[in-house]
């Protein structure tokens, strides 16, 4: 019955995996061996870099201290972007590839004007750990429908 999502949006004699409609696209999602484990090395270099930038940002310690930081928090953070956006373009679509660019933005601000890194700093903060531990239908909103994977969908039955 979970799977009953997949073939009532599957159009007849299209095969699955075919995106005929976007043909730019490819199929999604997509994954390799050891995606995960990459995955995981790329979050805790991430997670390294963003302590080391919180230091800088919140302590206002010279740049020389946290710039390799800032590198590390950027490079692993592009790399976890393309790596998502690999696995499936549609990511971008959803609340919590949005929330990526808005924390970009947010760096951004922090590098134009350095009064206000702290707080940029302090809001990416909230919004990762918001996005990280939103339920799954919050973090896969897509502009006024849900987007999940097959077979997530719930459904119910209805009594009469």
């Amino acid at each position: 019955m979970a799977r009953a999502c997949c073939q009532r949006t599957r159009r007849r004699g299209a095969r699955p995996g075919r995106n005929k409609a976007k043909p730019l696209l490819p199929p999604s999602p997509r994954f390799f061996p050891g995606q995960r484990w990459l995955n995981i090395g790329l979050r805790c270099a991430h997670l390294v870099g963003v302590a080391g930038i919180g230091g800088g940002f919140l302590f206002a310690l010279p740049e020389a201290q946290w710039q390799p930081f800032w590198h590390l928090a950027l490079a692993s953070g592009g790399l976890l972007a393309l790596l998502y956006l690999w696995t499936d373009f549609a990511w971008l679509l959803k609340l919590k590839g949005q929330a990526i660019l808005l924390k970009l933005a947010l760096l951004a601000l922090a590098h134009y004007y350095p009064a206000w890194r702290a707080a940029a700093f302090v809001l990416a903060i909230i919004l990762s750990g918001f996005f990280a531990h939103a339920p799954d239908r919050v973090r896969s909103y897509a502009w006024g429908r849900a987007v999940r994977p097959c077979g997530s969908a719930i459904v119910r039955k209805t009594t009469k």
